[in-house]
Protein backbone atom coordinates (compact mmCIF):
# COMPACT_ATOMS: atom_id res chain seq x y z
CA UNK A 1 0.00 0.00 0.00
CA UNK A 2 1.34 3.73 -0.84
CA UNK A 3 2.33 5.84 2.19
CA UNK A 4 0.41 9.03 1.86
CA UNK A 5 2.43 11.11 4.97
CA UNK A 6 5.46 11.02 6.27
CA UNK A 7 5.60 9.68 10.32
CA UNK A 8 8.19 11.61 12.59
CA UNK A 9 9.56 8.75 13.90
CA UNK A 10 10.45 9.25 18.07
CA UNK A 11 12.66 7.30 20.01
CA UNK A 12 10.99 5.27 23.10
CA UNK A 13 11.49 7.68 26.39
CA UNK A 14 13.73 5.60 28.95
CA UNK A 15 11.92 8.28 31.30
CA UNK A 16 8.82 6.52 31.64
CA UNK A 17 5.64 8.37 33.19
CA UNK A 18 2.96 6.61 35.11
CA UNK A 19 0.48 6.39 37.45
CA UNK A 20 3.12 6.69 40.70
CA UNK A 21 4.60 9.80 38.83
CA UNK A 22 4.37 13.29 39.59
CA UNK A 23 4.16 15.91 36.47
CA UNK A 24 4.26 19.94 36.08
CA UNK A 25 3.46 21.83 32.95
CA UNK A 26 3.88 24.97 32.13
CA UNK A 27 3.22 27.11 29.23
CA UNK A 28 1.44 27.76 26.27
CA UNK A 29 -2.13 26.30 25.44
CA UNK A 30 -1.16 23.36 23.91
CA UNK A 31 0.33 22.51 27.63
CA UNK A 32 -3.15 22.60 28.13
CA UNK A 33 -4.41 19.98 25.75
CA UNK A 34 -2.18 17.27 27.02
CA UNK A 35 -2.52 18.59 30.74
CA UNK A 36 -6.71 18.23 29.71
CA UNK A 37 -5.77 14.70 28.85
CA UNK A 38 -3.76 13.92 31.60
CA UNK A 39 -6.75 14.92 34.35
CA UNK A 40 -9.04 13.06 32.08
CA UNK A 41 -7.11 9.48 32.90
CA UNK A 42 -6.23 10.90 36.72
CA UNK A 43 -2.83 11.44 36.50
CA UNK A 44 -1.07 13.48 39.22
CA UNK A 45 -0.29 16.83 37.68
CA UNK A 46 -0.33 20.36 37.85
CA UNK A 47 -1.11 22.09 34.71
CA UNK A 48 0.07 25.96 34.28
CA UNK A 49 -0.08 27.32 37.96
CA UNK A 50 -0.29 30.63 36.10
CA UNK A 51 -2.15 30.59 33.36
CA UNK A 52 -0.91 30.38 29.92
CA UNK A 53 2.59 31.61 29.06
CA UNK A 54 3.61 31.55 25.24
CA UNK A 55 7.12 32.80 26.10
CA UNK A 56 10.35 31.01 27.18
CA UNK A 57 11.28 34.04 30.07
CA UNK A 58 8.14 33.91 31.29
CA UNK A 59 7.79 30.79 31.87
CA UNK A 60 11.65 30.97 33.42
CA UNK A 61 10.50 33.54 35.49
CA UNK A 62 7.57 31.92 36.57
CA UNK A 63 9.62 28.60 37.82
CA UNK A 64 11.93 31.09 39.93
CA UNK A 65 8.94 31.93 41.73
CA UNK A 66 7.71 28.85 42.46
CA UNK A 67 11.78 27.99 43.46
CA UNK A 68 11.76 30.63 45.84
CA UNK A 69 8.13 30.04 47.07
CA UNK A 70 7.22 33.65 46.60
CA UNK A 71 4.31 35.33 48.59
CA UNK A 72 2.73 38.12 46.15
CA UNK A 73 1.96 41.40 48.32
CA UNK A 74 -0.22 44.19 47.45
CA UNK A 75 2.48 46.04 45.76
CA UNK A 76 3.40 43.29 43.91
CA UNK A 77 -0.03 43.84 42.40
CA UNK A 78 -1.62 46.54 39.55
CA UNK A 79 -4.97 47.94 38.97
CA UNK A 80 -6.65 48.67 35.67
CA UNK A 81 -10.19 48.32 33.91
CA UNK A 82 -11.40 48.13 37.55
CA UNK A 83 -9.46 44.88 38.15
CA UNK A 84 -6.06 44.05 40.82
CA UNK A 85 -3.69 41.75 38.65
CA UNK A 86 -0.12 40.68 38.25
CA UNK A 87 2.52 40.85 35.12
CA UNK A 88 3.33 37.49 35.99
CA UNK A 89 -0.05 35.99 35.62
CA UNK A 90 -3.06 35.65 33.68
CA UNK A 91 -5.95 37.06 34.03
CA UNK A 92 -8.08 34.17 35.32
CA UNK A 93 -5.90 35.40 38.62
CA UNK A 94 -7.64 39.02 38.03
CA UNK A 95 -10.26 40.21 40.59
CA UNK A 96 -11.87 43.18 41.54
CA UNK A 97 -10.94 42.63 45.59
CA UNK A 98 -7.07 42.70 45.61
CA UNK A 99 -6.59 40.80 49.04
CA UNK A 100 -8.79 38.39 46.85
CA UNK A 101 -6.15 38.53 44.17
CA UNK A 102 -3.60 37.55 46.32
CA UNK A 103 -5.53 34.77 48.04
CA UNK A 104 -5.59 33.19 44.43
CA UNK A 105 -2.37 33.92 43.66
CA UNK A 106 -0.73 32.81 46.74
CA UNK A 107 -2.49 29.40 47.30
CA UNK A 108 -1.81 28.57 43.92
CA UNK A 109 2.65 29.40 44.62
CA UNK A 110 2.08 27.60 47.88
CA UNK A 111 0.85 24.62 46.14
CA UNK A 112 3.20 24.46 42.85
CA UNK A 113 6.10 25.10 44.91
CA UNK A 114 5.57 21.79 46.77
CA UNK A 115 4.18 19.94 43.53
CA UNK A 116 7.84 20.93 41.58
CA UNK A 117 9.79 19.78 44.91
CA UNK A 118 7.86 16.54 43.98
CA UNK A 119 7.35 16.08 41.13
CA UNK A 120 8.75 13.42 38.41
CA UNK A 121 8.95 15.48 34.97
CA UNK A 122 8.42 19.09 33.96
CA UNK A 123 6.96 19.89 30.78
CA UNK A 124 7.59 23.48 28.81
CA UNK A 125 6.12 24.24 26.43
CA UNK A 126 7.37 27.04 24.54
CA UNK A 127 4.58 29.23 21.74
CA UNK A 128 6.86 32.13 20.95
CA UNK A 129 9.85 33.77 21.04
CA UNK A 130 8.41 37.22 20.75
CA UNK A 131 7.84 38.91 24.07
CA UNK A 132 6.12 42.28 25.87
CA UNK A 133 8.76 44.41 27.89
CA UNK A 134 6.73 47.05 30.12
CA UNK A 135 8.79 49.73 29.84
CA UNK A 136 7.86 51.89 33.15
CA UNK A 137 9.28 48.68 34.70
CA UNK A 138 11.91 47.10 31.87
CA UNK A 139 10.10 43.79 32.34
CA UNK A 140 9.19 41.09 30.67
CA UNK A 141 5.35 40.23 31.27
CA UNK A 142 3.04 36.76 30.83
CA UNK A 143 0.30 38.56 30.21
CA UNK A 144 -0.24 42.48 28.90
CA UNK A 145 -4.18 42.26 30.51
CA UNK A 146 -5.49 44.51 27.98
CA UNK A 147 -2.96 47.47 28.50
CA UNK A 148 -2.08 49.71 25.70
CA UNK A 149 0.44 48.97 23.25
CA UNK A 150 2.34 52.13 23.66
CA UNK A 151 3.19 51.07 27.26
CA UNK A 152 5.12 47.95 25.62
CA UNK A 153 8.54 47.56 23.63
CA UNK A 154 7.32 43.59 21.85
CA UNK A 155 10.73 42.55 20.40
CA UNK A 156 11.83 38.92 19.57
CA UNK A 157 14.42 36.98 21.93
CA UNK A 158 17.45 35.83 20.35
CA UNK A 159 18.57 31.95 20.72
CA UNK A 160 21.65 32.74 22.95
CA UNK A 161 19.01 34.52 24.80
CA UNK A 162 17.20 31.87 26.03
CA UNK A 163 19.70 29.44 26.30
CA UNK A 164 21.96 31.37 28.52
CA UNK A 165 18.71 31.96 30.86
CA UNK A 166 18.10 28.59 31.20
CA UNK A 167 21.36 27.22 31.73
CA UNK A 168 21.06 29.12 34.95
CA UNK A 169 17.84 27.98 35.53
CA UNK A 170 18.09 24.42 34.79
CA UNK A 171 20.90 24.41 37.15
CA UNK A 172 18.70 25.94 40.05
CA UNK A 173 15.66 23.65 39.27
CA UNK A 174 18.38 20.37 39.60
CA UNK A 175 19.31 21.44 43.07
CA UNK A 176 15.79 22.04 43.85
CA UNK A 177 14.92 18.83 42.70
CA UNK A 178 17.64 16.71 41.79
CA UNK A 179 15.70 13.47 40.52
CA UNK A 180 13.16 16.44 38.02
CA UNK A 181 13.57 15.32 34.36
CA UNK A 182 12.65 18.16 32.03
CA UNK A 183 10.49 17.63 28.77
CA UNK A 184 10.87 20.81 26.42
CA UNK A 185 8.11 21.32 23.41
CA UNK A 186 7.14 23.70 21.16
CA UNK A 187 3.60 24.53 20.45
CA UNK A 188 2.33 23.59 16.94
CA UNK A 189 -0.16 26.83 17.24
CA UNK A 190 0.93 29.87 14.92
CA UNK A 191 0.87 32.88 15.95
CA UNK A 192 -0.49 34.50 12.62
CA UNK A 193 -0.09 38.04 14.41
CA UNK A 194 3.30 37.93 13.65
CA UNK A 195 2.68 36.85 10.13
CA UNK A 196 4.22 33.61 8.25
CA UNK A 197 7.43 34.91 7.97
CA UNK A 198 7.74 36.20 11.83
CA UNK A 199 5.96 33.44 12.90
CA UNK A 200 8.60 30.53 11.56
CA UNK A 201 11.40 33.29 12.89
CA UNK A 202 10.10 32.51 16.02
CA UNK A 203 9.83 28.75 16.15
CA UNK A 204 12.91 28.36 14.56
CA UNK A 205 14.46 30.20 17.26
CA UNK A 206 12.61 28.47 19.87
CA UNK A 207 13.68 24.92 18.36
CA UNK A 208 17.47 26.04 18.05
CA UNK A 209 17.60 26.82 21.42
CA UNK A 210 16.09 23.96 23.04
CA UNK A 211 17.84 21.85 21.16
CA UNK A 212 21.24 23.30 22.72
CA UNK A 213 19.68 22.92 26.11
CA UNK A 214 19.07 19.06 25.19
CA UNK A 215 23.04 19.10 24.51
CA UNK A 216 23.71 20.79 27.31
CA UNK A 217 21.86 19.12 29.54
CA UNK A 218 21.48 14.89 30.32
CA UNK A 219 17.99 15.50 32.06
CA UNK A 220 16.91 17.59 29.59
CA UNK A 221 14.66 16.06 26.72
CA UNK A 222 12.53 17.13 23.36
CA UNK A 223 9.03 15.87 22.61
CA UNK A 224 8.56 16.55 18.43
CA UNK A 225 4.84 18.23 19.04
CA UNK A 226 5.58 20.33 16.62
CA UNK A 227 7.07 18.29 13.78
CA UNK A 228 4.22 15.54 14.37
CA UNK A 229 1.72 18.73 13.11
CA UNK A 230 4.14 20.29 10.39
CA UNK A 231 5.27 16.90 8.97
CA UNK A 232 2.24 14.13 9.68
CA UNK A 233 -0.84 16.34 10.35
CA UNK A 234 0.11 18.89 7.19
CA UNK A 235 -3.73 19.50 6.21
CA UNK A 236 -6.27 21.49 7.57
CA UNK A 237 -8.53 19.08 8.11
CA UNK A 238 -6.73 18.88 11.86
CA UNK A 239 -7.49 22.47 12.47
CA UNK A 240 -10.49 24.28 14.16
CA UNK A 241 -12.32 26.63 12.26
CA UNK A 242 -9.80 29.51 12.91
CA UNK A 243 -7.46 27.46 11.13
CA UNK A 244 -4.53 28.23 13.39
CA UNK A 245 -5.65 25.99 16.39
CA UNK A 246 -5.33 22.10 16.65
CA UNK A 247 -8.68 20.39 16.56
CA UNK A 248 -9.71 17.59 18.49
CA UNK A 249 -8.72 14.97 15.95
CA UNK A 250 -4.75 16.33 15.94
CA UNK A 251 -4.89 16.40 19.71
CA UNK A 252 -6.17 12.82 20.42
CA UNK A 253 -3.31 12.14 17.57
CA UNK A 254 -0.80 13.72 19.51
CA UNK A 255 -1.95 12.56 22.48
CA UNK A 256 -1.47 9.11 21.52
CA UNK A 257 2.26 9.70 20.37
CA UNK A 258 3.00 11.03 23.86
CA UNK A 259 1.64 8.13 25.43
CA UNK A 260 3.50 5.78 22.80
CA UNK A 261 6.42 7.53 23.68
CA UNK A 262 6.53 7.61 27.63
CA UNK A 263 4.25 5.25 29.15
CA UNK A 264 4.37 1.45 29.45
CA UNK A 265 1.77 -1.25 28.15
CA UNK A 266 1.25 -1.93 32.36
CA UNK A 267 -0.20 2.18 32.54
CA UNK A 268 -2.11 2.00 29.44
CA UNK A 269 -3.95 -1.03 30.82
CA UNK A 270 -4.54 1.15 34.32
CA UNK A 271 -5.94 3.80 32.14
CA UNK A 272 -8.26 1.53 30.27
CA UNK A 273 -9.97 0.63 34.00
CA UNK A 274 -10.09 4.23 34.95
CA UNK A 275 -11.65 4.95 31.56
CA UNK A 276 -14.59 2.47 32.18
CA UNK A 277 -14.89 4.03 35.74
CA UNK A 278 -15.30 7.89 34.45
CA UNK A 279 -17.52 5.89 31.55
CA UNK A 280 -19.41 4.27 34.74
CA UNK A 281 -19.82 7.48 36.88
CA UNK A 282 -21.08 9.47 33.81
CA UNK A 283 -23.73 7.10 32.91
CA UNK A 284 -27.14 8.10 33.31
CA UNK A 285 -29.69 5.05 33.27
CA UNK A 286 -33.01 5.13 32.40
CA UNK A 287 -34.35 3.00 35.60
CA UNK A 288 -31.52 3.90 38.24
CA UNK A 289 -33.39 2.14 40.97
CA UNK A 290 -33.15 -1.45 39.23
CA UNK A 291 -31.72 -4.43 40.81
CA UNK A 292 -29.06 -5.19 37.75
CA UNK A 293 -27.77 -1.21 38.01
CA UNK A 294 -27.27 -1.11 41.60
CA UNK A 295 -25.69 -3.92 41.59
CA UNK A 296 -23.58 -2.50 38.45
CA UNK A 297 -23.38 0.93 40.91
CA UNK A 298 -21.88 -1.96 43.63
CA UNK A 299 -19.15 -3.22 40.83
CA UNK A 300 -17.66 -0.22 39.77
CA UNK A 301 -17.60 1.19 43.76
CA UNK A 302 -15.07 -2.29 44.29
CA UNK A 303 -13.27 -1.68 41.09
CA UNK A 304 -12.55 2.29 42.59
CA UNK A 305 -11.41 0.93 45.98
CA UNK A 306 -9.36 -1.59 44.17
CA UNK A 307 -7.49 0.72 42.28
CA UNK A 308 -7.22 2.87 44.50
CA UNK A 309 -5.44 0.91 46.91
CA UNK A 310 -2.45 -0.08 43.98
CA UNK A 311 -2.74 3.48 42.68
CA UNK A 312 -2.86 5.98 45.54
CA UNK A 313 -2.04 8.77 43.04
CA UNK A 314 -5.23 8.19 41.13
CA UNK A 315 -8.02 10.63 42.25
CA UNK A 316 -11.53 9.64 42.09
CA UNK A 317 -13.67 11.20 44.75
CA UNK A 318 -15.30 13.08 42.07
CA UNK A 319 -16.81 9.33 40.63
CA UNK A 320 -17.46 7.29 43.82
CA UNK A 321 -19.37 10.43 45.50
CA UNK A 322 -21.63 10.41 42.08
CA UNK A 323 -21.62 6.54 42.40
CA UNK A 324 -22.96 6.78 46.31
CA UNK A 325 -25.65 9.26 45.15
CA UNK A 326 -27.32 6.88 43.31
CA UNK A 327 -26.74 3.75 45.76
CA UNK A 328 -29.80 2.97 46.62
CA UNK A 329 -29.27 -1.16 48.87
Amino acid sequence: MVNFRTKVKIQESKDKFGYNSKAIMLGSCFVENIGEKLFGYKFDCNVNPFGVIYNPISVGESLKILLENKEFKEEDLNFANDLYFSFSHHSRFSHADANECLHLINTEIKKSSLDLANSDVLYITFGTSWVFELLDLGKIVSNCHKLPAKDFHRYRLEVDEIVNYYKELIISLSVFNPNLKIVFTVSPIRHWKDGAHGNQLSKSTLLLAIDQLVQLFEQVSYFPSYEIVMDELRDYRFYSEDMLHMNSTAINYIWGRFVDTYMEKSVLDVMKKVEKIVSASNHRPFNPDTISHQEFITRTLHDIEKLQSQYPNIVLDKEKSVLLKNLHI
